[in-house]
């Protein structure tokens, strides 16, 4: 009979490290435990914390999702090429309070002087002035919790692509409540927080990318524009 030794003895007596358990759609969760879970989870690409509820993403299809969240980057990225002390981020989480830890497609937010800033550890905390989701399976939750998220945190301006639908809205901030930004005679609507940014919307539905960078690179031409992005400048001095 073979006799183990002292320290085998004590190496088999030691506990198991606890694992991370991982994230599961409609776990209710703290916002430091949805981080500790997202983290441990290298391979997972989105996941959202939603009122205290975990979502996670499905595959994403080129023509209901990909294509159009393209160009919404191509559009917000000419935009951000002209705009010192504007930043621009695909996919980021966003620490917007303790119950809520969304990962929005895009978002625009003012660097200095802005409503958020950008953490120790490299995360959005506080609310963009500008948020956009591409909506096409995950409708429901961009349409109205998250909706009402970014309203409560005071997002100054949300769009909302509800790709199937072939719609678009833009929601601005007013006294508390989200109103429809209205397009001018002309079809294009121009954000009120970002001068300069203006958007065909009708192109970017149909897909004339074209049009809409011709569109944008209007609005950056405009006197609105340059008289804002000096301001920009002048908050740094």
């Amino acid at each position: 009979m073979t006799q183990t030794t002292f320290a085998e003895r004590s190496i088999r007596n030691i506990p198991p490290k606890p694992q991370i358990p991982p994230l599961e759609n409609g776990d209710r969760l703290t916002q430091t435990e949805f981080e500790r879970r997202y983290n441990a989870m290298p391979s997972l690409k989105k996941a959202e914390l939603i009122e205290g509820i975990v979502y996670m993403g499905s595959a994403l299809r080129v023509k209901r999702h990909g294509e159009p969240h393209a160009h919404i980057m191509t559009w917000l990225g000419v935009y951000k090429a002209f705009t010192p002390k504007v930043g621009l981020a695909d996919n980021a989480t966003v620490r917007l309070d303790v119950d809520n830890e969304p990962q929005p497609d895009a978002l625009l937010r003012i660097e200095t002087g802005g409503q958020s800033i950008l953490s120790k550890d490299d995360y959005v905390e506080g609310a963009p002035e500008l948020v956009v989701e591409i909506a096409a399976s995950s409708v429901s939750i961009d349409s109205h919790a998250k909706l009402h998220v970014y309203r409560r945190n005071e997002v100054q301006e949300y769009i909302l692509w509800r790709v199937e639908e072939g719609e678009l809205d833009w929601f601005r901030l007013q006294e508390g409540k989200y109103v429809r930004l209205q397009p001018n005679d002309a079809g294009i609507a121009k954000s009120e927080v970002f001068p300069g940014l203006w958007l065909a919307g009708s192109a970017l539905l149909t897909g004339n990318l074209a049009q809409v960078i011709e569109t944008v690179q209007q609005g950056i031409a405009s006197e609105a524009h340059r008289n804002f992005v000096e301001s920009l400048s002048a908050r740094e001095r």
